[in-house]
Protein backbone atom coordinates (compact mmCIF):
# COMPACT_ATOMS: atom_id res chain seq x y z
CA UNK A 1 0.00 0.00 0.00
CA UNK A 2 1.40 3.66 -1.00
CA UNK A 3 2.20 5.48 2.23
CA UNK A 4 2.95 8.98 3.12
CA UNK A 5 6.31 9.53 5.06
CA UNK A 6 6.00 12.38 7.70
CA UNK A 7 9.39 13.52 9.89
CA UNK A 8 8.25 15.55 13.06
CA UNK A 9 9.59 17.49 15.37
CA UNK A 10 8.95 20.28 18.46
CA UNK A 11 11.12 21.64 20.33
CA UNK A 12 10.74 24.59 23.39
CA UNK A 13 12.87 27.13 25.31
CA UNK A 14 12.19 26.02 28.61
CA UNK A 15 12.75 29.07 30.14
CA UNK A 16 10.89 31.59 27.96
CA UNK A 17 7.91 28.87 27.21
CA UNK A 18 8.40 29.60 24.06
CA UNK A 19 8.07 26.97 21.53
CA UNK A 20 8.40 25.61 17.69
CA UNK A 21 7.42 22.75 15.27
CA UNK A 22 7.68 21.28 12.42
CA UNK A 23 6.63 18.76 9.49
CA UNK A 24 8.12 17.53 6.30
CA UNK A 25 5.79 15.28 4.25
CA UNK A 26 6.68 13.41 1.53
CA UNK A 27 4.34 12.05 -0.71
CA UNK A 28 5.98 10.49 -4.21
CA UNK A 29 7.75 13.58 -5.24
CA UNK A 30 5.81 16.28 -3.45
CA UNK A 31 7.54 18.00 -0.21
CA UNK A 32 5.71 19.70 2.20
CA UNK A 33 6.76 21.67 5.10
CA UNK A 34 4.26 22.56 8.11
CA UNK A 35 5.32 24.68 10.74
CA UNK A 36 4.87 26.90 13.42
CA UNK A 37 5.84 28.95 16.33
CA UNK A 38 3.70 28.47 20.49
CA UNK A 39 3.95 30.53 23.60
CA UNK A 40 3.45 29.53 26.87
CA UNK A 41 4.09 25.59 25.89
CA UNK A 42 6.41 22.60 26.29
CA UNK A 43 8.67 20.89 24.55
CA UNK A 44 6.09 18.08 24.73
CA UNK A 45 3.28 20.17 23.66
CA UNK A 46 5.65 20.84 20.38
CA UNK A 47 6.73 17.31 19.33
CA UNK A 48 2.88 16.31 20.29
CA UNK A 49 1.51 19.70 17.71
CA UNK A 50 3.74 18.89 14.84
CA UNK A 51 2.38 15.30 14.63
CA UNK A 52 -1.27 16.65 14.91
CA UNK A 53 -0.87 19.26 12.23
CA UNK A 54 1.21 16.46 10.02
CA UNK A 55 -2.28 14.33 10.07
CA UNK A 56 -4.42 16.90 10.10
CA UNK A 57 -2.88 17.82 6.53
CA UNK A 58 -2.67 13.80 5.69
CA UNK A 59 -6.59 13.33 6.41
CA UNK A 60 -7.27 16.08 4.37
CA UNK A 61 -5.39 15.61 1.29
CA UNK A 62 -4.14 12.16 1.25
CA UNK A 63 -7.43 10.40 2.53
CA UNK A 64 -7.38 6.34 2.94
CA UNK A 65 -3.26 6.08 2.39
CA UNK A 66 -1.18 5.25 5.60
CA UNK A 67 1.05 7.67 7.37
CA UNK A 68 4.00 6.78 8.70
CA UNK A 69 5.69 9.16 10.71
CA UNK A 70 9.07 9.54 11.87
CA UNK A 71 9.89 11.07 15.08
CA UNK A 72 12.34 11.35 18.16
CA UNK A 73 10.15 11.88 20.48
CA UNK A 74 9.67 8.74 23.04
CA UNK A 75 6.96 10.34 25.10
CA UNK A 76 4.62 10.60 21.22
CA UNK A 77 5.87 7.09 20.24
CA UNK A 78 5.00 5.84 23.78
CA UNK A 79 1.45 7.40 24.02
CA UNK A 80 -0.34 4.59 21.96
CA UNK A 81 1.14 1.76 24.41
CA UNK A 82 -0.87 3.63 27.12
CA UNK A 83 -3.59 4.41 25.38
CA UNK A 84 -6.14 2.15 26.78
CA UNK A 85 -4.76 2.29 30.12
CA UNK A 86 -5.30 6.54 29.71
CA UNK A 87 -9.00 6.18 28.29
CA UNK A 88 -9.60 3.54 31.37
CA UNK A 89 -9.01 6.07 33.87
CA UNK A 90 -11.00 8.97 31.83
CA UNK A 91 -7.13 10.63 31.23
CA UNK A 92 -6.27 11.24 34.85
CA UNK A 93 -2.96 10.33 37.14
CA UNK A 94 -2.80 8.47 40.15
CA UNK A 95 -3.97 11.36 42.00
CA UNK A 96 -6.60 12.23 40.63
CA UNK A 97 -5.77 14.86 38.27
CA UNK A 98 -5.88 15.22 34.06
CA UNK A 99 -2.58 14.19 32.60
CA UNK A 100 -0.52 16.82 30.80
CA UNK A 101 -1.54 17.52 27.20
CA UNK A 102 -4.73 15.67 27.42
CA UNK A 103 -6.28 18.11 24.30
CA UNK A 104 -3.27 16.99 22.43
CA UNK A 105 -3.40 13.78 23.44
CA UNK A 106 -7.07 13.56 22.81
CA UNK A 107 -7.02 15.45 19.21
CA UNK A 108 -3.45 12.32 17.94
CA UNK A 109 -6.05 9.55 18.97
CA UNK A 110 -9.11 11.03 16.77
CA UNK A 111 -6.99 11.66 14.07
CA UNK A 112 -5.15 8.09 14.39
CA UNK A 113 -8.76 6.51 14.71
CA UNK A 114 -9.31 8.44 11.40
CA UNK A 115 -6.45 7.39 9.42
CA UNK A 116 -3.60 4.47 9.10
CA UNK A 117 -0.67 5.64 10.79
CA UNK A 118 2.64 4.15 12.33
CA UNK A 119 4.98 5.10 14.04
CA UNK A 120 8.90 4.83 14.29
CA UNK A 121 11.20 5.94 16.74
CA UNK A 122 14.52 7.90 15.19
CA UNK A 123 17.62 7.95 17.47
CA UNK A 124 19.17 11.64 17.02
CA UNK A 125 22.25 12.41 16.07
CA UNK A 126 23.31 9.21 14.12
CA UNK A 127 25.31 8.56 11.17
CA UNK A 128 24.53 10.42 7.98
CA UNK A 129 21.43 8.27 6.45
CA UNK A 130 18.39 9.35 4.27
CA UNK A 131 16.60 8.32 7.44
CA UNK A 132 18.72 10.76 9.78
CA UNK A 133 19.09 13.49 7.06
CA UNK A 134 14.95 14.28 7.00
CA UNK A 135 15.35 14.26 10.91
CA UNK A 136 18.01 16.86 10.96
CA UNK A 137 16.67 18.79 8.47
CA UNK A 138 13.26 18.79 10.23
CA UNK A 139 15.13 19.56 13.76
CA UNK A 140 16.89 22.69 11.65
CA UNK A 141 13.50 24.12 10.35
CA UNK A 142 12.55 24.18 14.12
CA UNK A 143 15.56 25.34 15.73
CA UNK A 144 15.37 28.51 12.89
CA UNK A 145 11.81 29.22 13.69
CA UNK A 146 12.68 28.69 17.89
CA UNK A 147 15.56 31.08 17.50
CA UNK A 148 13.57 33.86 15.54
CA UNK A 149 10.48 33.69 17.41
CA UNK A 150 12.51 34.72 20.90
CA UNK A 151 14.78 36.92 18.93
CA UNK A 152 11.34 38.70 17.78
CA UNK A 153 9.58 38.36 21.51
Amino acid sequence: MEEIVVYTDGSCHTQLLVGAWAAIIFKGSDRIVLSGVAHHTTHNRMELQSVIEALKYSADKYSGLTVHIYTDSQYVVGLEGRREKLTKVAYKTNAGNEIQNVDLVKQLWSLQDQLSVKFTKVEAHLKKTELVNHNIEVDTIVRALLRSAIANG
